[in-house]
């Protein structure tokens, strides 16, 4: 009976880790906005989204102000993107599109046909382009949302994240608490800890390697909500998407690692039990 139920538990412990580390990560790094910024500020260093977010500001300026020298507002844009004040800009863009995802209310910079979309007008209203704005007589308006797709998706409408937003901070701490407590409790019941710590770790190596495994599935599914997107803004997504990629990686690495150093500290432990046993008889 004791065994089944050190099974049992170790099974529940499993599952509840599996589905602790992507709650902790996505409320860490999408639900909650400051986390959610800090990701778009690491991505705005990657030289890719610098390169495609200034080709999209050189045609935003262009459809501003027709009389505008591409070459020049590009060099422009170009060096406003490499500079150290975007990455807080362009997570500040970033910004509206996760208030429009987690939250019910919609501010009137929202694209009217309810695309999901970022607002470039802070950039434009930088210093860097302040100058060459009014060289070419050119007025940046309070909002300029441009839109990350060309049709409205049913699944991402304004505020359709909200619930989201709402629970996902009690739900990821809860399944960390279940899983923690599992683990507790596997261990009480466990008659051999060196085995059930080795257990445990595997637990951790699985939920490592099967979070590897969803993630190159799920992406596809991702990258296909984008493609209609223009051509700079699809290169945008895909840098924000590998930079969340390789911060789910990392937690899944942190897992695996943790995982492993069980597994090493349970066959310690096993071997040490087992000398001590045989020393005794």
């Amino acid at each position: 009976m004791r065994v089944a139920a050190t099974g049992l538990m170790w099974l529940f412990t499993t599952v509840a880790l599996a589905l602790a580390i992507p709650a902790l990560w996505a409320q860490s790094n999408l639900v909650d906005g400051a986390g959610y910024a800090g990701l778009a500020r690491t991505a705005a260093a990657d030289p890719d989204l610098q390169a495609a977010m200034a080709a999209e500001l050189t045609a935003q300026v262009g459809r501003l102000g027709s009389g505008a020298d591409p070459a020049f507002v590009s060099a422009i844009a170009a060096a406003y993107t490499a500079s150290s004040s975007f990455p807080a800009q362009f997570a500040r863009a970033n910004g509206f599109a996760h208030q429009w995802l987690f939250t019910d209310t919609v501010s009137s910079g929202v694209d009217s046909q309810g695309r999901l979309f970022i607002d470039l007008a802070p950039m434009l209203s930088d210093s860097a382009f302040a100058q060459t704005m009014r060289d070419y007589n050119i007025t940046v308006p309070k909002s300029l949302p441009i839109p990350l797709a060309s049709n409205v998706s049913e699944t991402l409408r304004p505020g359709s994240l909200r619930v989201a937003g709402l629970w996902s901070p009690w739900i990821s701490v809860g399944l960390a608490v279940l899983a923690a407590a599992g683990a507790l409790m596997t261990f009480i019941l466990a008659r051999r800890r060196g085995r059930i710590m080795v257990a445990l770790g595997a637990s951790g190596l699985v939920v490592g390697v099967a979070g590897w495994l969803a993630i190159e599935v799920g992406q596809r599914h991702l990258v296909a909500t984008l493609d209609e997107s223009s051509e700079n803004l699809r290169r945008i997504a895909d840098v924000m998407l590998a930079t969340a990629r390789s911060s789910m990686h990392q937690w899944l690495n942190v897992t695996l690692i943790v995982g492993g150093g069980l597994v090493i500290v349970g066959v310690i432990v096993g071997l040490l039990s087992g000398l001590a046993s045989a020393g005794e008889r």
